[in-house]
């Protein structure tokens, strides 16, 4: 336990963080995977959800939660089992 005010406060900084990066990589892992199962059914609107899939991953690397690279990652094996638009 924080003796310090500033370590307490660095602790309750640490909360609010943690709870709003948890909910952001759910999301994100909500819409990679909706994605991931349209593209394997062949619906119709798999473009439009690999593309808010892509949208939600950048999002994320703007706002620190994941690495560039692990975003690239992510975006490229999404591309690779998209078929291509015809």
């Amino acid at each position: 336990m924080a003796n310090i005010a500033s370590a307490e406060k660095q602790n309750r900084k640490m909360i609010k963080h943690r709870a709003r990066n948890r909910a952001a990589m759910a999301s994100l892992r909500t819409a990679v995977k909706k994605a991931r199962a349209a593209v394997d059914d062949k619906a119709n609107d798999a473009g439009n959800l690999v593309k808010a899939a892509v949208s939600i991953i950048d999002s994320a690397v703007t706002k620190g939660i994941l690495k560039r690279r692990t975003a690239s990652r992510y975006v490229s094996r999404l591309a690779v089992r998209k078929p291509p638009e015809a």
